[in-house]
């Protein structure tokens, strides 16, 4: 694939404290925890989604350990953890029954008392709206299309994907030239939560 900066020639740049690559729960997270650090920070989110939580569309079971740590007055603020587990059970099925499991026998990660049955994709919105109400910037429906170096090969952003463009390449009837997004902090939760310091 052919340099997009050097097909699409120069666009317009926006520029960051950091820029997250990613708006699922550990790029907003990471979002949330540095306006909380230090809320002169300036903090953009990059989603390929149309929408946060587009993507993320799995029933979970989550320990609020972490989100309790990340936002203490999560009950109050409305976070959508509505569903409390009220029991564990382990069967093993045969064509005809089903035999429990008792729960001594079982590994303590199966024990989810304290946990909750959530839709990852209605926390991954309110997770959105709580770091939008700190100031994060949120851009959906734009991917990290390639990743921007500074010339001593420290990464500076990323530039977006180009919009409307047909399948033969060439610009359509609605289409937007894509944006370099740079920053000094540029970060991607995805995989292994890894972080590109341009420092």
């Amino acid at each position: 694939m052919s340099n997009l900066v050097e097909q699409y020639g120069p666009r317009e740049a926006m520029e960051y404290d950091v820029v997250i690559v990613g708006g699922g729960p550990a790029g907003l997270s990471a979002a949330i925890k540095i306006k909380q650090l230090n809320p002169e920070t300036s903090v953009v989110v990059l989603e390929k989604g149309g929408e946060l939580g587009a993507h993320i569309l799995s029933g979970a079971v989550m320990d609020p350990k972490a989100l309790t740590e990340l936002i203490p007055n999560w009950k109050e603020l409305g976070a959508p953890l509505n569903t409390a587990v009220t029991e564990d059970r382990v069967l093993f099925l045969t064509e005809s029954k089903a035999f429990k499991t008792p729960n001594f026998m079982l590994p303590k990660c199966f024990e989810n008392h304290g946990n909750y049955v959530i839709s990852l994709g209605n926390v991954v919105r309110w997770l959105g709206q709580q770091a939008e109400a700190l100031g994060v910037e949120i851009f959906p429906g734009f991917t990290g299309a390639e990743i921007l170096y500074n010339d001593d090969g420290s990464v500076k952003g990323v530039a977006t994907g180009n919009m409307g463009v047909k399948r033969d390449g060439e610009p359509g009837p609605t289409s937007s030239s894509a944006w370099n997004c740079t920053a000094s902090t540029p970060c991607s939760p995805k995989a292994h939560a890894a972080t590109w310091a341009s420092s």
